[in-house]
Order: structure tokens, then C-alpha cells, then sequence
């Protein structure tokens, strides 16, 4: 018999009093039991509406029906078949607004929960199974992928599984692109993101890092190389700030910057080597995805963070509703946008570099032209204004985060590739590009994706389309 109570089995996760103070996984996943029992909830409709939400076709009832009669591995098993990432989609898909938002029994309660259970059962077989990936019996072709983030690597993964010599080149000293930058370890351990590297390197995949093509070798240079097709995946992360002028200084940073510094590096911890400016009172602007984890990050850290957005709701996929946010430190200011900067003026050279400055008069409006290159103001608040009252308010700050949106770093392919006027790599709904055996993925081409699920999907797509593109020259 179903279990039709009408409420999802409860995710166990740190007190808030504790999570607020460390950087380990908030989440802590299901037991067993309570995947099984949350598992017995799915009806197993035949007409399968989980699955119109999947951007990868997981075959949902299927992997939920082994996991309600035991066989986690099974389980597993059967989500691999399509999913090349199940432990990092478990956690950080928009289940909500995906499968489980089409999930029958979200009618007249909570939907089945889908990406808890794939999360247990990608967990439970990485911790249980004894099985390891094999490098297939090579077919010849070599084929490069610009890229180590979501879309590159199940691109990887798929054409590695089809007996293809993969090299994945990675402009940082890091394999995994947003999985390992941008998403903190409180939300994603970078050890389940790594794994996922290490079975890709099992099936034979080779990384080479530290290389920006475009720079270290073009794409016709590797063409040059041998390779016979090309998947640029390369991501977005040239960020975007609000013009209001003053935004170089000093306290001021993109999200993208700090989340780098923090996940990469360890810049949070008082002996890195590369320490994050420890601002005590700041604000995250913006409403998306990334703008949540900087607020929740930064709440680990500062005494107060302030979340602004000129909407008056944050998206329905954030990985935090508002009062959990509210728990974690965080205030969030609505229908709010930033119309100025203040700062103190720049202190004199010979007082900066004896450190002995007198104290200095705080709030001038920043304009552009006070900045100094070598000594830039040091932000001291910022004006807002709200968009339906017309209120507005001075709030003193020592941090500024800014986090509004970011483009793809195309300018490395702009005489080889098409770029439309937003900057994108044109390519169609195939991932194709004017050159033939060039592919793009991810976040990089025209249409922006911005979720890992989707830049996995845009991979596989992209793997399939080489796959009979290259049938066909041979």
C-alpha cells in the first residue's frame, strides 16, 4: 500500500545556531528508513508527469520504485542511466519547479521528494558500492572540451562511455567549474563533486588544467592537435555590477569573485593564504541563485547581512525560503534598489603605509573620478531607495556583494566563433555552431540555462550531436 501521508518525510539538517557557524553540508540526508518510507509516497503513475520536468529524462518512478523496495543500488543504477551527476543534482536542482512540481500528490499535499531520493541513493552507492568505472575499448577519435563545469563534464562522461579520447581543458587549477566555485560546501561538499571527476578519469577522460584556449591554443590549434570535435563550455562568469559609480573600492566585490575565493581557496579560514576581507556589516544585491548562497555565506562570517532586491520576492527555485534565510543571520529588503555609494575619502600614501591615518570624515557620495588606482576609497555605506514608496535610506556598510547577473567570457572566441549582440556563442537548439564539429554548452551559448541540470542536459545533447556528426565523416 502507498504511504499517503501528505507531507514529505522531514530532511534532517543542522540547527541553525550551529550551520550559521560552520561550512559543513546544512543537509544531512535520509536514513534508510525514511527513504523507503518516503519512497512508498510515489503513486507510480503510468503516465510518468515527474518526468516532463526532468531536463535528462531520469526515469523517476522506476529508480523510486527500487528505492521503496530496498535496492538502493538498483536504484542508482538506474538514474545513471541518464544523469551523469546524480549526487550534485540531488542536491542543487530546482526540484520544485522541475519534477516535483508535476508530481501528482502535490495536488492535495507535498509532492514526492525527488531530489532527496536521488541524493540518498547516488550517496548510498558511493559509499557501498565496491564497483568501478572502466576506461571502453578506444575508437580512435579524439575530442576536446573547453571546459570542466556541469555541461562539459557529462558531455565527458557520455563520449568517454562511447570509447572516444577525451581531454577536458580547464582554465583554472581546479576540475569542476561552478560545482567547485560557486557553490559553497555547506550546500555541495566538494568531495561528492570530485568523485564524480575521478570516475570520469576511471573511464579514461584525461584534464588538463591551468590552459585558456583562446589564449594558451586556439580552436583551430587544436583542431591542429588532432581533435576532430570541439565543445566550448566555458560558463559565464564575467560579473555584472550596477553602475553607480565608486564600485572600485575598496569593500566592494563581486559574488563571483568572493564565492571563488571562499570555495577555491579557503579564503574564509583566518590562516589562508589568500584571506577574504572580513567585513563585519554588508549587503548582497540581487534576487537569483548566487545571490543566496553570497548572503548565506557571508552569514557565516559578517555580524549582519542585508539581501536586496528590487523585487519584492526572490525566486520560487532559491535553495532557502525567506524565514530559514531569517535563521541563518540573513535580512532580506525588498522592492529595494542602490542609487548611491559612500565611502571615506582615500587616506594618504605615507599615512596608509604607516597605518597611523587619523580618523577620517565618512559618507561623501562616491563619484568616479575620487577614486585613486593606487589607494581606492573604502566603502562606508550605501543609499537605497524603495521602488514602490520612494523612501529613501542611508545604511552604513563595510561590504558590498553584488550579484545581478554574469555573461560568458567570449572576447577569447570572438574571431573564431559567432557572438550575438549580448555577447553568447550563437549556436542552435542542437548546441551547434556555424563551424561544423564546434559545439557549445552551457551557459556560454545564446540561450542562458543557469542551472546545472540544464548545462548537463545541454552536454549530453551536444555528445549526442558529435557522436553522429563524427559517424558520419567516418
Amino acid at each position: 500500500m502507498p504511504n499517503m501521508n501528505p507531507k514529505k518525510c522531514p530532511m534532517p539538517e543542522q540547527a541553525p545556531d550551529v550551520r550559521n557557524k560552520n561550512f559543513d553540508e546544512v543537509t544531512l540526508g535520509y536514513t534508510a528508513e525514511m527513504a523507503v518510507e518516503e519512497a512508498q509516497r510515489c503513486l507510480n503513475c503510468k503516465n510518468k508527469p515527474c518526468m516532463t520536468g526532468c531536463p535528462v529524462q531520469v526515469k523517476i518512478p522506476e529508480f523510486i520504485a527500487l528505492v521503496a523496495e530496498g535496492k538502493f543500488l538498483e536504484a542508482a543504477a538506474k538514474i545513471k542511466e541518464t544523469s551523469a551527476l546524480p549526487a550534485v543534482c540531488g542536491r542543487v536542482c530546482p526540484q520544485e519547479s522541475q519534477c516535483e512540481c508535476h508530481c501528482v500528490r502535490g495536488i492535495k499535499g507535498e509532492p514526492v521528494a525527488i531530489g532527496r531520493l536521488e541524493r540518498f541513493v547516488a550517496d548510498y552507492a558511493r559509499e557501498n558500492s565496491t564497483e568501478k568505472a572502466v576506461k571502453p575499448e578506444s575508437n580512435g577519435h579524439k575530442v576536446a572540451i573547453v571546459g570542466a563545469g556541469p555541461a562539459g563534464l557529462t558531455c565527458a562522461g557520455d563520449l568517454a562511455r562511447l570509447g572516444y579520447e577525451v581531454t577536458v581543458f580547464e582554465a583554472l587549477h581546479t576540475a569542476g567549474g561552478v560545482l567547485m566555485y560557486g557553490i559553497p560546501e555547506f550546500r555541495l561538499p566538494k568531495a561528492i563533486v570530485q568523485k564524480e571527476i575521478d570516475t570520469l578519469k576511471d573511464l579514461g577522460v584525461e584534464f588538463v588544467l591551468n590552459f585558456v584556449v583562446g589564449r594558451s591554443e586556439t580552436i583551430d590549434e587544436l583542431f591542429g592537435d588532432g581533435f576532430e570535435a570541439i565543445f566550448v563550455g566555458s560558463g559565464a562568469g564575467l560579473p555584472t555590477f550596477i553602475g553607480v559609480p565608486g564600485e572600485n573600492a575598496n569593500g566592494v566585490y563581486s559574488a563571483n569573485e568572493y564565492l571563488t575565493r571562499i570555495n577555491l581557496m579557503k579564503a574564509y579560514k583566518e590562516n589562508s593564504d589568500t584571506p577574504i576581507y572580513h567585513a563585519k556589516k554588508v549587503a548582497v544585491v540581487g534576487g537569483g541563485n548566487t545571490a543566496v548562497t553570497d548572503a548565506l555565506t557571508l552569514a557565516r562570517i559578517a555580524k549582519k547581512v542585508i539581501l536586496i532586491h528590487r523585487r519584492d520576492t526572490l525566486r520560487a527555485s532559491e535553495i532557502y525560503h525567506d524565514t530559514l534565510m531569517e535563521t541563518d543571520n540573513v535580512t532580506f529588503l525588498p522592492d529595494t534598489i542602490v542609487t548611491a555609494l559612500l565611502a571615506d575619502p582615500p587616506l594618504s600614501s605615507a599615512a596608509d603605509r604607516a597605518g597611523t591615518a587619523a580618523p577620517l570624515q565618512a559618507g561623501a557620495v562616491l563619484d568616479a573620478a575620487a577614486a585613486s588606482p593606487a589607494h581606492p576609497p573604502r566603502l562606508s555605506g550605501i543609499r537605497v531607495r524603495n521602488v514602490k514608496s520612494g523612501v529613501e535610506e542611508t545604511l552604513p556598510l563595510d561590504g558590498l556583494f553584488v550579484s545581478i547577473g554574469r555573461k560568458p567570457v567570449t572576447a577569447l572566441y570572438k574571431d573564431q566563433l559567432a557572438l550575438d549582440a549580448s555577447g553568447y556563442v550563437v549556436a542552435d537548439e542542437t548546441t551547434a555552431t556555424a563551424i561544423p564539429g564546434v559545439y557549445a554548452v552551457g551557459d556560454l551559448r545564446t540561450k542562458p540555462l543557469r542551472q546545472v541540470i540544464t548545462a548537463a542536459a545541454d552536454g549530453a545533447v551536444a555528445a549526442h550531436m558529435a557522436e553522429d556528426y563524427l559517424t558520419q565523416k567516418r
